[in-house]
């Protein structure tokens, strides 16, 4: 895989930044999802008081996230995170039923704010591993999705963060605004699919019918996927 690695890296020479917000009530999971991502390990953590930022790369996409804490006394200060923010991570306890409806009512509050309006959401429906957790379906009705404004662009992820579970695929999800174009969807489903990569020779027919985004962005280099392996 290291060889695919640095193909699909050589197709994006300038290394891109975003910031991504890592928000949510407090004890939802935001501070170990943020520390899987990031070491791909679990670690022991604290409530989060103020904040933490870690860098997150992928090779050629530097992303900072900004893991603000969810108590409700820290809430009011969420919007000074706001500014040139590119996606919103938003983690849920999925267990949860009794803050359900104050969950909603936060990111509602957070996703019509002017400078969020059109930002990408990723919901983590953390703690799917405990017996009580709602479903994906029961979230998205619980907590209103399809009233988002048209021009958003959400997903919800089932995670369980204690067990290193689910993160990365949401992170696969997040589609981010032109230019970045779904850098990070598109890196990680290359990844993902290197196996197919010079192991048939159907290559370009497989990503063209799989990862059509890729094909679909202007952006992104038109360039022809060799077939190099027998079949």
């Amino acid at each position: 895989m290291g060889s695919s690695w640095n193909k699909i890296a050589s197709l994006f020479p300038k290394k891109e930044e975003i910031r991504v917000l890592m928000f949510g009530l407090d004890a939802a999971g935001k501070t170990t999802a943020l520390y899987v991502m990031k070491l791909g390990e679990v670690v022991t953590t604290i409530p989060t008081i103020g904040f933490n930022v870690e860098t997150v790369e992928f090779r050629n996409i530097k992303m900072t996230a900004w893991d603000v804490g969810g108590r409700d006394k820290i809430r009011p200060l969420w919007r000074h995170y706001y500014q040139n923010t590119a996606a919103i991570v938003y983690v849920i306890d999925s267990n949860d039923r009794e803050r359900i409806n104050e969950a909603c009512e936060e990111l509602h509050r957070m996703a019509n704010e002017d400078e969020l309006r059109t930002r990408p959401i990723l919901v983590l429906a953390n703690k799917q591993d405990l017996p009580n957790a709602m479903s994906v379906d029961e979230l998205r009705d619980k907590l209103g999705m399809n009233r988002l404004s048209r021009d958003t662009k959400w997903h919800i992820q089932p995670t369980i963060a204690t067990q290193n579970e689910g993160i990365r695929e949401g992170y696969m999800g997040i589609q981010l605004p032109q230019p970045f174009g779904s850098l990070i969807t598109h890196v990680f489903l290359l990844l993902t699919a290197s196996m197919c990569i010079g192991h048939c020779t159907r290559e370009a027919t497989y990503f063209s019918v799989n990862v059509p985004p890729l094909y679909g962005n202007q952006w992104f280099p038109k360039l022809p996927i060799p077939s190099i392996c027998p079949k």
